[in-house]
């Protein structure tokens, strides 16, 4: 499984880094940074078929081509 990003910077994070507590940080985090900053999040889950796939594919090769 994969996650994207750098989760403290998420919203639901807003109170614990207000607060300075809950969670601890091991490093700088560049490489979720840098994923957050340079990628984007396609939400899946396990009950997709085919044609919601296809869709899916559809649609972002469509947003890809306006650009």
């Amino acid at each position: 499984m994969l996650f994207a990003g750098n989760l403290i910077k998420h919203p639901c994070f807003d109170e614990m880094r207000a607060e300075d507590k809950g969670y601890r940080v091991v490093g700088d985090l560049t490489n979720t940074d840098r994923i957050m900053r340079d990628t984007f999040w396609v939400g899946v889950y396990p009950g997709m078929n085919d044609e919601m796939i296809d869709y899916m594919a559809k649609t972002i090769r469509e947003a890809l081509d306006e650009q």
